[in-house]
């Protein structure tokens, strides 16, 4: 079957891979039908994202149908269409023991430290699987990058009466924008990019829209949602008195911080990674309740023979691309 590696930076190559096997004691043999592509591949493609290794089969942000499953699989059968849940844990270490999953020692991430979903089909864990036969496969595409923005704005424990800054409206940022409105109206928005103030202007109406802010206190809550060392720094000028930072993207620079600043306002500073299990269901249901509309994120489409060619353009910034959305 044919897969899509990353062989070195800015490089996408087709492979054939031997054909997947049937699915054993807890499996789910499945076929991708649908791939989200998001910072982390852009990222990884451009060999920046520091967990991702050459070479490498890309795709976390998967819609799959389930085409066989394991003698012992009780809530699958062939036919279901599910999203994935991509953080391969051990289920035994600290973390684990604590319910943070995404914390496992030695989690491995589909497409991140082990080979991913860029391929027509392979074998995973069923209870990685979370089914859902009211959305489409690109819905279920993008349910894996809204835990994203779901599990940091659980990290942020916002409530209705505090004000969010969000630093950043790409795809990361928008999903911590989906869920800080959940928690309140008090939201401002600071993106340099024209195009995407313009997408998050059109379709989040409430929240205010800046493209730049002075270095003063701004919010309670600030996500830092960009991936650059020198905003996360200032992130921490951004906050109020007794606020919070969550550093929601990640970079392989150091971080400068203001220590004398982090104390004075005696801050918190979180981060937060990947997301837990029991955001999967919560995100379909808000889907499916019409609460979170994932239609407008979708702005460019391809076909999985087009990539390796269509890629290239879409990692510019004058591309406007919001999401990529790959169709097997």
């Amino acid at each position: 079957m044919k897969a899509l590696r990353l062989t070195k930076s800015t490089s996408l190559e087709f492979i054939e891979l031997p054909e997947a096997a049937a699915p054993g004691t807890g499996e789910a043999l499945v076929a991708i039908r649908a791939i989200g592509i998001c910072g982390t591949d852009i990222s990884g493609y451009l060999g920046k994202m520091p967990f991702i290794e050459f070479p490498r089969i890309l795709g976390h942000e998967l819609g799959v149908e389930v085409l066989a499953v394991g003698s012992d699989v009780t809530h699958l059968k062939a036919g279901d269409r599910c999203s994935v849940e991509p953080y391969m844990n051990c289920g035994h270490c600290h973390a684990c023991q604590q319910g943070r999953t995404n914390c496992c020692e030695t989690l491995q991430v589909l497409g991140v430290h082990v080979d991913g979903g860029m391929r027509e089909r392979m074998v995973l864990p069923a209870h990685k699987l979370h089914p859902c036969p009211a959305l489409d496969f690109a819905q279920l595409a993008l349910v894996e990058t809204l835990a994203i923005g779901c599990h940091a704005v659980n990290r942020a424990a916002i409530t209705a009466q505090e004000d969010v800054l969000i630093i950043g409206a790409g795809p990361i940022g928008l999903t911590v924008l989906e869920f800080a409105k959940l928690a309140t109206d008090q939201i401002t928005l600071l993106e340099l990019n024209q195009t995407r103030r313009d997408f998050v202007e059109q379709h989040y109406p409430g929240v205010k829209v800046v493209e730049s802010l002075p270095d003063e206190p701004a919010a309670q809550v600030v996500f830092d949602a960009t991936g650059n060392s020198q905003s996360m720094a200032r992130a921490v000028r951004l906050a109020r008195f007794t606020g919070r930072i969550v550093y929601v993207g990640i970079t392989k620079e150091p971080v400068p911080l203001d220590d004398p600043l982090l104390h004075r306002r005696e801050l918190t500073l979180l981060a937060s990674r990947n997301a837990v299990a029991a955001d999967f269901p919560r995100i379909l249901g808000l889907i499916e309740s019409g609460q979170i509309n994932t239609q407008p994120w979708i702005s460019h489409r391809c076909e999985f023979a087009d990539l390796p060619e269509i890629m290239l353009s879409w990692v510019l910034p004058q591309s406007g691309v919001i999401k990529g959305l790959v169709h097997l």
